[in-house]
């Protein structure tokens, strides 16, 4: 495992430096509640059970800062229960930093396999399925779970709160990031905080996605600290005088709202960006030009569209290499 900051120039291929250190967590492997890597701390007061997760994708150090800190400063909930985790070690384990990418996962991406479904046919196996259904018997019982992400691209941090009007409203109470994006998840398989009780609409039970930023950008751990501090107090686990100076800030005054409507989808491996997007670009006009394939110009459906995480790595046949989405007005003001 990586343990030490780079601060050469990026890896061929690459064009971000590696400017986190990544945490040996070895020392948190046999966790408290049975499950390698997983810890569950009880008030014994009333109040919901609050998840912080880390690691859904290895190569994502930014969660895991944040969640060894807060094991290191005992941070203990003072109402409900507090449950703190490390999902994909494995993929974590085999961190590079002459391949930084090739870690996001094992056999197959974690993310994307979060139905009952698939989690109960014991035929399917892999790495990452034995993992999610040995944490499953915990994120069962969890009520608001936020999970810890980042991106490839230097963009702005941003929630991703799923289509539902509670996840919506999740990541207005929360204050932050200013970025909002709603959307109904990934074709290939359902995400961690869509499972179950939190992508139901009748369930009080509800999560957030949140990407921190650039993977391995400094700035990263301390959007992943900020977030988490106001998740836990904001459900009432902690108080925000039990979190050190820096794990809280002012909420956003307005927040802008995206709904994303649909895929680009690369159908010729001529494909190719109009400009070097690395996200959350806005283009106020319909019909502008963002992209070319197959010859032919690919252009935004309506005015003030958005670029929803854009991938320059993976542009070949089949792949989506952006999602669209409709900014709901330049600014959205936070729920009150």
């Amino acid at each position: 495992m990586q343990t030490s900051k780079q601060t050469a120039g990026p890896a061929p291929g690459e064009h971000y430096p590696i400017e986190l250190e990544f945490p040996d967590i070895r020392a948190f492997a046999e966790g408290n509640t049975g499950i390698p890597y997983v810890y569950t701390f009880d008030s014994a007061v009333p109040g919901p059970h609050v998840m912080v997760n880390a690691l859904t994708h290895g190569n994502e150090v930014c969660g895991a800062i944040v969640v060894k800190e807060l094991l290191e400063l005992g941070i203990r909930p003072r109402r409900g229960r507090l449950t703190l985790a490390f999902a994909n070690v494995a993929a974590y384990e085999r961190f590079d930093p002459a391949n930084p990418d090739a870690s996001r996962f094992v056999d197959q991406d974690l993310n994307r396999v979060w139905t009952a479904a698939i989690l109960d046919d014991l035929s399917r196996d892999s790495v990452e399925l034995r993992r999610a259904r040995e944490m499953r018997q915990v994120i069962d019982q969890v009520d608001f779970l936020l999970d810890l992400h980042s991106m490839h691209e230097r963009s702005a941090p941003l929630s991703v709160c799923g289509l539902l009007d509670k996840g919506i409203a999740l990541a207005c109470d929360l204050g932050a990031p200013e970025w909002v994006i709603s959307d109904e998840g990934h074709p290939e398989g359902r995400r961690m905080r869509d499972y179950a009780g939190f992508g139901d609409p009748e369930s009080p039970k509800n999560a957030l996605l949140v990407e921190c930023g650039q993977h391995w950008e400094a700035r990263a751990a301390d959007v992943g600290r900020e977030v988490t501090g106001a998740f836990l107090v904001l459900h009432g686990v902690v108080d925000g005088a039990d979190l050190p100076r820096g794990w809280l800030r002012r909420p956003e005054n307005t927040q802008r709202l995206v709904r994303v409507t649909e895929p680009v989808v690369a159908s010729s491996p001529d494909f190719r960006f109009a400009g070097n997007y690395t996200g959350l670009e806005t283009f106020p006009d319909a019909g502008t030009i963002i992209a070319w394939c197959d010859g032919k110009p690919v252009r935004t459906p309506y005015p003030n569209c958005v670029l929803v995480m854009p991938s320059l790595r993976q542009l070949r046949p089949g792949v989506t290499v952006v999602r669209l989405g409709e900014l709901v007005g330049h600014t959205w003001a936070r729920y009150t």
